[in-house]
């Protein structure tokens, strides 16, 4: 694993991100890609998280194999690798490159939120020209992003009522929490918020506390002292202090350390905090907005989230609805897509039939907006001027979600249904021994896999319906099933 953490000369170039456990591999596209980007290479998705907390802002890009360690023949690990990315890293566009190239593994990585899916063996200078002309479409976003307060798009209901409550909420000084499914679109909202009040001149900062190693929330939200720790040469401001009277913007907040939820709850009952190593009390005026896509009613319960701290921060709550029960706004966030994509490539927009356009609308989106905006920009490039029929549009679904749900539903059946206690009975009278660790190490990685497959990968999510923490939840992913 390369993590060279030097302080880059080249600020121009774009960052790319490899994870591919073959180092002939990566030595040749960090050598040939090297002259246009910044290129970062791990051989693993825990290398590739551990490297990403240490940067100061993550790659714009990233290239993922699906065959990673410890299960390099299966594409379970590169599923949840691009899962943990974009809950850590909305904004990074991710490229599957892989071997492991069937139709089913394309359709699930892209409804996972990947951009684009390379086969193996690719010429760098194809991947080269697909990666720039992502950055392309990415700046096309950034221009077409409205100045104003509106940064939604939409005109379904749901999405009207979200606005409604955003310029509601907007001048309150009172913390905001978000809630909604990953992809949907969350720090959105954070951003209208901010651009609807009267903070919208002051500065805007935004912290993702799964994205940054657990030892670095406080001295990055607080700052710290010169010699407060190994590392610490100069004093340094943190968020709260350098966020002045503008917005402070909390990601996944639930997964915000124990031993800090008492001092973010500090801050917000009387705006004192202290930085690492200081006994002096500073006060921060900053409006606090946090998102979650985790019940944090349930993890009150379970002990791993204060209520204090809960009640606080849902003053008001906003929820970012499912992009699947907002029909209306599958097609306008189509046409707003294609046209922006197709104006930027100099070409005209794809359109799609009457079959093609019912099947968008009941396609469920599993991935939310994300998934569509990729979809968007694949069509216009592989369709640009055309008319697509069913047949054309059916490959960029992923239709396995439902099938790895029903999966779920059985498996769970075959545990819940009829009397557990003589099931085991008839169990013991067969086997006559069992190896009960063996056995309660087998249903519990069923599961595992169950609760991945039913969330595409998402570990947060997953953690959340197995009921226990994301870090118990990856050390049980990396233990030996033996």
């Amino acid at each position: 694993m390369q993590t060279d953490l030097k302080t880059r000369s080249d600020r121009h170039k774009p960052d790319l991100l490899i994870v591919d456990d073959d180092p002939l591999i990566t030595d040749t596209l960090a050598f040939a890609l090297g002259p246009d980007f910044e290129v970062y290479t791990c051989e693993s998705r825990r290398h590739a998280i551990e490297l990403l907390r240490q940067l100061p802002s993550p790659p714009q890009l990233a290239l993922v194999d699906l065959g990673l360690p410890p299960s390099p023949h299966t594409p379970e690990e590169g599923f949840a690798l691009i899962g943990d990315l974009l809950a850590h890293f909305t904004a990074m566009r991710i490229f599957v490159l892989s071997g492991q190239n069937d139709a089913a593994h394309a359709r699930h990585a892209r409804a996972l939120g990947a951009a684009e899916f390379i086969a193996k063996p690719c010429d760098p200078t194809t991947i080269k020209r697909i990666l720039e002309k992502e950055l392309a479409f990415r700046t096309a976003e950034i221009a077409g992003s409205p100045a104003d307060g509106d940064v939604l798009i939409g005109k379904s209901p749901a999405s009207q009522r979200l606005r409604t409550q955003l310029a509601q909420y907007a001048d309150s000084p009172f913390p905001v929490l978000i809630e909604g499914e990953s992809g949907t679109g969350k720090e959105l909202a954070a951003i209208g918020l901010h651009r609807l009040s009267i903070r919208s001149s002051k500065p805007y900062f935004a912290l993702n506390c799964a994205a940054i190693a657990p030892t670095l929330v406080e001295p990055t939200l607080f700052g710290f002292v010169k010699g407060a720790f190994t590392g610490a040469a100069a004093n340094k401001s943190g968020y709260f202090e350098d966020a002045q009277d503008g917005t402070l913007f909390l990601d996944e907040i639930g997964e915000l350390p124990l031993e800090l939820q008492a001092k973010l709850l500090r801050v917000l009952e009387n705006g004192e905090y202290q930085r690492v190593g200081e006994t002096q009390l500073r006060h921060s005026r900053a409006r606090v907005v946090a998102a979650t896509n985790r019940d944090l009613r349930q993890e009150v319960r379970k002990g791993s989230f204060r209520a204090d701290l809960y009640h606080r921060l849902s003053v008001f709550t906003l929820t970012v609805p499912p992009l699947r029960d907002m029909d209306e706004d599958k097609v306008f966030l189509l046409d707003h897509f294609r046209r922006l994509y197709a104006a930027q490539a100099n070409v005209q927009p794809f359109e799609l039939d009457e079959a093609a356009g019912a099947r968008w609308i009941e396609y469920p989106f599993p991935g939310n907006v994300r998934e569509l905006r990729n979809i968007a920009i694949r069509l216009t490039t592989k369709y640009a001027g055309q008319r697509l029929s069913r047949a054309e549009l059916e490959p960029e679904f992923d239709v396995t979600d439902r099938e790895a749900d029903a999966k779920s539903a059985q498996l769970g059946l075959s545990v819940a249904g009829g009397n557990a206690v003589e099931q085991a009975m008839r169990h013991i009278e067969k086997e006559k021994r069992l190896d009960l660790d063996a056995m309660l190490k087998s249903w519990e990685r069923s599961y595992i896999e169950a609760a991945l497959r039913v969330t595409k990968g998402n570990v947060s999510q997953a953690a959340k319906l197995l009921s226990i923490n994301r870090t118990t939840l990856y050390s049980r992913m990396d233990a030996d099933p033996k």
